[in-house]
């Protein structure tokens, strides 16, 4: 079983990241991925952008979890960031979103990509959780949350 913090690197984390648009988000988690995972920032964004035309990811209360497949990544990668403020994302609930979890993943991770990506999504309905990362004011802060917090939600 893969944990977040063997998936989420501490230089793949940001907050208070301002965006106008997911096009621009897209391009900064691209980046942020390129620098902590040796990734290709242009092949990252447009592999989000491409999934986001089959529907948002945006899955309501402020949180959104953008993932695509990417070629040659040898094992599932995420990048996480807090945005201030929240941009229009048309998720379910049309709330802006301020939380996003990016999660990349191999091109061949079928059942293990679904898997995490149903964890993620597991976590980030917690309210609990969410007000945490909310407060996290720092990317230490953001990555001891997201390690810790999941060791919890394991028990």
């Amino acid at each position: 079983m893969v944990h977040f913090n063997d998936i989420v690197a501490p230089d793949a984390l940001a907050t208070g990241l301002s965006v106008n648009g997911k096009k621009q988000l897209f391009q900064k988690v691209a980046v942020l991925a390129a620098k902590a995972y040796g990734l290709n920032a242009d092949l990252v964004a447009e592999a989000l952008m491409e999934r986001e035309k089959l529907g948002s990811t945006g899955f309501g209360g402020g949180v959104a979890i953008p993932h695509a497949k990417i070629p040659d990544l040898q094992k599932m990668c995420g990048v996480v960031v807090l945005l201030d403020p929240a941009v229009a994302f048309d998720a379910v609930d049309e709330a802006p979103v301020d939380i996003v979890f990016a999660l990349l993943s191999p091109v061949d991770s079928g059942a293990e990509h679904l898997k995490t990506l149903a964890r993620v999504s597991r976590y980030l309905r917690d309210e609990g959780q969410v007000v945490r990362l909310r407060g996290a004011k720092s990317t230490a802060a953001l990555h001891a949350l997201l390690a810790g917090g999941e060791a919890r939600d394991a028990a």
